[in-house]
């Protein structure tokens, strides 16, 4: 089992393709970060393929398990949705969505058909995907005065959290992005610096 702050997701675009009795369902994931995207990439797909019959997907987000969403889209009920959120389950995969656009061949596949062309077709463009690790970060802002530059430097070489940006104006401003697990120490590292302020 991963540890709390840490999550399987895609690194980028991919897709796949299944063929059944002329049917065509062709399968595309995405890495996701808000439902907001999610809304962009299905309609950009329902644009592009204005003319399939269904239009059918999937997304998962967040490492809780617990914001999901499946979706038929004119499909029997638990045909398409459920397949492809399937397999994103089972890849043990979150902040991703996959959409499958099918054209229809003129046969019907059935239930027991359906779910397999939905669940294989969203498989493929889960096996052409590379599944990377990411963790679960926090962000801090750091203002300071340029006398505590040298202890805010020395800390932040020592926790190692990521610079998100940074300005060194008449005062210095710090964004930093550090994993859950390691975020109470630096907090409490820079909390001892002095004039330094800190919010979340």
């Amino acid at each position: 089992m991963l540890a709390d702050d840490i999550y399987l997701t895609i690194a980028g675009p991919s897709e796949g393709l299944y063929k059944e009795k002329g049917s065509k369902f062709l399968a595309y994931a995405w890495p996701v970060e808000s439902e907001e995207a999610i809304k962009n990439y299905v309609s950009e797909l329902k644009t592009k393929y204005y003319d399939a019959r269904h239009h059918c997907y999937a997304w998962q987000l967040g490492t809780d398990g617990m914001n999901f969403r499946a979706n038929d889209d004119g499909e029997p009920s638990g045909t398409a949705g459920k397949p492809i959120h399937g397999q994103i389950r089972s890849h043990e995969l979150t902040n991703v969505l996959i959409v499958v656009v099918r054209y229809f061949g003129g046969t019907k596949l059935g239930t027991s058909g359906l779910i397999h062309a939905y669940k294989t077709a969203a498989a493929d463009a889960l096996a052409q995907a590379v599944v990377v690790e990411k963790t679960v970060d926090t962000q801090f802002t750091l203002r300071f005065p340029y006398e505590a530059m040298n202890d805010v430097m020395r800390v932040v070489k020592e926790e190692e959290p990521q610079i998100i940006e940074q300005s060194f104006d008449l005062s210095c401003v710090m964004m930093l992005a550090v994993r859950l697990s390691k975020a109470e120490q630096l907090r409490t590292r820079l909390e001892k610096i002095d004039y330094l302020t800190l919010d979340d």
